[in-house]
Order: structure tokens, then sequence, then C-alpha cells
């Protein structure tokens, strides 16, 4: 019995900790992945953009629900593990820029996705993603920074949309 009430101690304790760490975190990040996509600025763009296909090719996508433009731009609600994500775009500079926004503040995350997008000769693309994004929770802070790492789901983003993209 006394067992399990050092099992529990130890336990919270690794929470306390976690907490703790994860409060003393930057609220706030900036994360960058650059990769060469086979495919022009233009058809790199439309995929991009074409987001009710975004199914199709990024598996961490379980459902997506079209919204109604917000200032003429589209808006969406994805559903990835186990959460569901409202975004929007914000800013479209075709084919060379765009910028995506997780359109929630009830979120434990939120924050920016900008995409750059460079010729790389007539049949390919170096694509840049940027995060901008703050993570409000201290847990969610410690685990995204020190058991993820900020660039995991542009790392897996990249690597379904060049797989897309063969």
């Amino acid at each position: 019995m006394r067992w399990i009430v050092y099992a529990l101690g130890a336990v919270a304790l690794i929470g306390v900790i976690v907490t703790v760490i994860g409060a003393l975190l930057p609220r706030t990040h900036s994360a960058s992945r650059t990769a060469r996509v086979n495919l022009p600025p233009a058809a790199l763009y439309g995929l991009l953009t074409d987001v009710a296909q975004y199914r199709s090719w990024r598996p961490d996508v379980k459902s997506l629900q079209r919204l109604p433009d917000k200032g003429g731009m589209p808006a969406w609600i994805e559903a990835t593990n186990g959460m569901k994500i409202p975004m929007r775009f914000e800013r479209m500079q075709p084919p060379t820029l765009l910028v995506a926004r997780i359109d929630s503040d009830d979120l434990p995350f939120g924050g920016t996705w900008t995409y750059r997008i460079v010729a790389a000769g007539e049949t390919a693309s170096d694509l840049t993603i940027t995060e901008d994004g703050e993570v409000k929770n201290p847990i969610f802070r410690f685990m995204s920074k020190v058991v993820f790492g900020h660039s995991a789901t542009i790392d897996g983003f990249l690597k379904n949309l060049r797989a897309k993209a063969v």
C-alpha cells in the first residue's frame, strides 16, 4: 500500500515540475522549415489554397468543414488529433505568399502559418513555412517545446505535401 502512495506522489511531483517548467517557457514561439516541392509556384499555391482537398493528401485531417469566406478568403474547420480547429486565410498573394490563422481564442494554442513560395527551376518550388505560435497552457507549452518540438506539425505537413506533389 505504501508503494501506491509513493507512486502517486511521484506522478504529482512530475506534474508540478512539468507545469512549472512550462510556465517558465516563453508563451510565443517561431519555427520555420523549407522544403523543395515538385510543383511550380502556381500549382503549389493552388494545392495549398484548395482546402476542400486537404483530406486527400493530409492523413492527419479526419474531417473538414468548409465555412463561409471571411473577408473574401477561405475559412474552414479541420478535425485533427481529436481537436476541431477553426482556420482561415488572412492574406493571399498568388502565387508566392499565403498566411493562415487559427481562428479561435478558445483553444490552448493559436497563431499563424506563413507560406512563402519561390520558384526553383521550371517544375519545382521552395516552400518555407513559418509558424508564429502561442501556447497558452503551460503543460501544452512544455509538451510542445520539450516533447514534440515546435516544428513537428510543419515537418508532418511538408512530408505529406511532398508525397502529394510527386
